[in-house]
């Protein structure tokens, strides 16, 4: 296996471990499992599974300005969190968990559970059976867990593990990958329960503190402070992260985090690493986003979101510069879906959101989040600043899942100097199968162009708000000599603002 794949999967599918009994296999599931439990329960631990645990009593609210007391908190909310464990059958390359022994990597990686040289294909199709270990808490006394949706995804089995060592098959209720979030329920009454609290009053700074089963290890605490709030990771702009220096490992995924009164505000999802382990950045899903789609699950069995149909990024100087406005806040258009909500309401690429039902948008990611955690059909209102004047629109939200992307042509003669581009009008059949009115074929890149990074086979839609049909209306705009252009580009289906600098 290529050593991007192997920490790539310890890190999304909390901790894996090969369920095969492969050549060289390094496997050593007793040091973290007991024999139970993948098993048949002993009679007595049947018998322990139908006795109440009580309650601890909660944590004091903590004083402002005051060191958390941590003892206390795992003290409390310890007997809520639950080892998750998952058996099942998932596809997988070929060379997936192969690993060179030269490679520097693998005497860290022989040392984890389940870690195989290679793990060759089984089952029908190419199939792998495997186990998991991820996390979880307990949020309602009568049996209801949650997770991340990718700690149970493939799952053919889900066990449930308390703190008191009890275990009890768990049914998956549904689970939504837009936000990583799944909803399991157990057969148990009177169950501990967790303290559920505002992730929306965190500060930067703040204590917090998680608890879980990193590479196995059962009810691990570590602490750390929050990093940073509303970050959008890619792949994941639906959910407005929190970011912390919290020590979370594979098998973390679906813990807890708590602040520093005992309150739980989000749940650990992610980390950034090179390496598979913790490097200081973890990312966890607030409880406020996660509690809608649990609401969402428990009614219907599914989560819904709701769909703008734009795709948007980030403003820079330059970009904010050629679009008028004064400041870097707002989320850009750089493309809208055909009969979307948002092409009902007349927004268009080089439009900058910068207001949600009056909550600023600061970045891309934040209209991202509120978006997709609407309800579709729902109205709201947009402040948007086109054409160089903010104005209000209302907006009718559809329903993710609506509508597709067009292509981006493939194929590949007149330059305007300055701009270090090679351009020609795109032929009536390919502006028919890329679904475009108009369009600039790039063949050739130099000059301020290259250093900006455009490339050969990119379309150019639109240079500072006029869409393009001919090569003369970039040198119209060129000889105005402006200091910089925005230019709107389609790039494998996906459009994007880019700002030159001109010489």
């Amino acid at each position: 296996m290529r050593r991007k794949t192997l920490i790539l999967a310890l890190i999304t599918a909390g901790l894996v471990m090969a369920a095969t009994s492969a050549a060289f296999s390094i496997n050593p599931m007793h040091w973290f499992f007991p024999k139970t439990q993948f098993g048949t329960a002993s009679t007595d631990a049947v018998a322990l599974a139908q006795a109440p645990t009580p309650a601890p009593a909660a944590v004091p609210a903590l004083p402002s300005g005051s060191t958390p007391n941590f003892r206390a908190i795992v003290q409390t909310a310890g007997p809520a969190v639950v080892g998750v464990t998952v058996a099942g059958l998932h596809t997988a390359d070929p060379d997936e968990f192969a690993l060179d022994p030269n490679d520097p990597f693998f005497q860290f990686f022989r040392g984890l559970p389940g870690f195989q040289w290679r793990m060759p294909r089984q089952g029908p199709g190419g199939t792998i059976p495997f186990r998991s270990q991820g996390s979880g808490f307990i949020i309602d006394s009568d049996g209801l867990i949650l997770t991340n949706a990718h700690v149970v995804r493939d799952a053919k089995e889900v066990t449930i593990k308390l703190s008191d060592r009890r275990e009890f098959k768990a049914k998956v209720l549904g689970s939504d990958t837009s936000t990583d979030i799944a909803v399991l329920r157990i057969d148990a009454k009177n169950l501990p329960v967790v303290r559920l609290g505002d992730a929306q009053q965190l500060q930067v700074g703040d204590p917090v503190l998680a608890i879980g089963s990193p590479f196995g290890f059962e009810q691990s605490a570590t602490q750390g402070i929050v990093s940073a709030k509303g970050r959008s990771l890619p792949g994941d702009a639906a959910v407005p992260f929190i970011q912390t220096d919290v020590a979370v490992n594979p098998g973390n995924s679906g813990g807890p985090l708590f602040d520093g009164t005992g309150a739980v505000v989000g749940i650990n999802a992610q980390i950034y690493s090179q390496s598979g382990g913790y490097q200081g950045l973890s990312f966890a899903i607030p409880i406020n986003v996660a509690l809608k789609v649990k609401d969402q699950i428990v009614a219907t069995g599914q989560a819904s979101h709701a769909r703008l149909g734009v795709t948007v990024q980030d403003l820079n100087q330059a970009l904010a510069e050629s679009f008028g406005l004064a400041r870097l806040e707002g989320a850009l258009i750089t493309q809208v879906a055909p009969g979307s909500a948002a092409a009902k309401a007349d927004l268009s690429p080089g439009d900058v959101i910068t207001e949600f039902n009056g909550e600023p948008i600061l970045r891309a990611g934040d209209l991202s989040s509120r978006i997709s955690l609407a309800r579709p059909g729902e109205t709201v209102r947009l402040h948007v600043w086109h054409d160089r004047a903010a104005r209000e629109v209302t907006v009718k939200l559809g329903r993710a899942g609506d509508g597709t992307r067009p292509p981006a042509p493939r194929d590949a003669k007149v330059a305007p100097g300055q701009l270090g581009l090679s351009l020609r009008p795109l032929t009536r059949d390919e502006l028919s199968k890329a679904q475009l009115q108009g369009g600039l074929l790039v063949e050739g890149v130099a000059g301020a162009a290259a250093r900006a990074g455009l490339l050969p086979g990119d379309v150019l839609l639109d240079i500072n708000g006029t869409p393009l049909k001919s090569v003369d209306q970039v040198k119209a705009v060129l000889e105005k000599k402006p200091k910089g252009v925005a230019l709107l580009v389609l790039r494998d289906g996906d459009r994007i603002f880019v700002p030159v600098e001109l010489e």
